[in-house]
């Protein structure tokens, strides 16, 4: 087919379909965002009422607990936004539902009261989870059932989420810290109108994507939303729900960076450069550097050993990807031992801790968002990347409450306690490997480049599939 006269929706950049870049900067605004507010969160809570720059004077443990129930509500929060998507509104509409609901919460922390901050909270909470599994979906249904570009064009979406993560904390842990909390809170709200503002612009390229299948013209579809699961989607629907123990794991190791990691940065580690002190939210920016900058090698890593026929599978590289993330906890047991000793730790520990992070990160977070679009039934494809979601939000509970635990047990416990669970719960899934993938049912097999082909409108295209 020739390109000139394909429509918007099929139309393409960089080999891969326009509608991802318009994703991909949506998602980008709204990390922006989200992630700003990670940076400050714990900050802010805890400088003390009369400093320079006043926050609320609470005692550590109390802010990692809203940090930790914060966190974990943001992504529960995508299970009902799932299912407002699946059942009522779309992929589409649920999308821009949150990126409003994003924008007023943001708006509202810009208040310097209490009742804002709360409600400010609500809003980002139920923003997230509206915006968050729709749009991570849309990603999915970009690409035909076996193109083997769908991992790809989600490590690019996941490059656009670090793009954001990146600039927040350079820019709105900033302005934050240094001209105060609430226009730092306030910030992110204004870049998230550029987000939404984008993605109505994009519209034509997303045609074909994250619409309402119960009210689809498409007779196939409307039964495909009827019919009850078949063995082999249910044994996927199993795989998925395992994977997702991996997701929890990691994210209660990985999210220790805008808690304990944010707070160890602040107070136990010696940022001077060059007579100059670095800035403790600089460091939340690491992990999207390294994603950035890593991004592309890891995935082209990952290709190369699937075109020398060695295993390269989602599930396989999720496995490994949480054994990298412990390892690197390792990093900040050696930085937590040098303080007791010393009185101090240098910036070195948390720099190689964000970089094995990263590495882990890129090995499992990208892959089990497309993971999930392969193995989940279209009509539930939403609410499976709510549930997805929703683990990565039990996994930030977790993480907060490990990290409340460090008064009680100090931080070289907690961090080498963190790296051999996550090693050690790495293996032990190494050990079902062979029979989860059986039960894959071939989802990942005969992946090939399927841009030779026609390829009219679709959403997530199942296979013909049999009882």
């Amino acid at each position: 087919m020739n390109t000139i006269s394909k429509l918007p929706h099929q139309k393409e950049l960089f080999g891969h379909p326009v509608g991802l870049f318009v994703l991909f900067f949506t998602e980008m605004w709204e990390r922006f965002s989200y992630y700003g507010m990670r940076a400050l969160l714990v900050l802010y809570l805890t400088s003390k009422t009369t400093d320079i720059n006043p926050g609320v004077g609470w005692s550590q443990g109390e802010a990692l607990a809203l940090y930790g129930w914060y966190t974990a509500l943001v992504y529960i929060a995508s299970i009902p936004g799932g299912i407002l998507a699946d059942r009522v509104l779309g992929q589409k509409k649920a999308v821009i539902l949150g990126a409003i609901l994003l924008v007023i919460g943001h708006s509202v922390l810009a208040i310097e009261a209490m009742w804002a901050f709360y409600t400010g909270l609500g809003f980002i909470i139920a923003g997230v989870g509206c915006l968050k599994p729709n749009i991570s979906t849309m990603v999915g249904g970009l690409y035909k059932k076996g193109d083997v570009r769908r991992d790809k064009g989600f490590t690019i979406f996941y490059i656009g989420i670090n793009v954001g993560a990146f600039l927040s904390g350079l820019v709105v842990g900033y302005v934050g810290e240094v001209h105060g909390w609430h226009y730092g809170f306030g910030l992110a709200g204004i870049l998230m109108v550029l987000g939404l503002i984008q993605f109505l612009a994009g519209q034509k390229y997303l045609v074909h994507v994250g619409n309402y299948l119960g009210k689809s013209e498409n007779k196939e579809d409307q039964e495909e939303y009827k019919r009850p699961l078949n063995k082999i989607e249910k044994d996927r629907v199993v795989v998925l729900l395992i994977s997702f123990l991996l997701i929890i794991a990691f994210f209660a190791a990985f999210e220790q960076a805008g808690g304990l990691m944010n707070i160890y940065a602040s107070e136990k580690t010696d940022r001077m450069l060059m007579g100059w002190e670095v800035p403790a939210t600089w460091f939340q920016s690491l992990n999207s550097f390294f994603i950035i900058t890593l991004g592309v090698a890891v995935a082209a890593y990952w290709a190369k050993r699937k075109i020398k026929g060695k295993e390269a599978s989602s599930l396989f590289k999720m496995i490994i990807g949480l054994g990298i993330t412990g390892l690197g906890f390792f990093f900040m047991s050696a930085a937590a031992n040098e303080y007791d000793s010393t009185g101090s730790s240098m910036m070195l520990w948390l720099v190689l801790a964000y970089l094995f992070h990263t590495v882990g990160e890129l090995c499992l977070s990208p892959v089990s968002l497309s993971f999930v679009t392969k193995l989940a039934p279209a009509k539930y494809a939403s609410i499976m990347m709510g549930i997805y979601f929703a683990t990565t939000g039990l996994g930030n509970k977790f993480a907060g409450l490990l990290g409340e635990s460090s008064s009680v047990y100090g931080e070289f416990t907690v961090f080498t306690g963190i790296a051999i669970f996550c090693v050690a719960f790495s293996l032990l899934v190494y050990l079902f490997f062979n029979k989860l993938k059986k039960l894959t049912h071939g989802a990942e097999d005969n992946e090939t480049d399927l841009r030779t082909k026609e390829t009219e409108g679709f959403e997530l295209a199942n296979e013909d599939l049999v009882n």
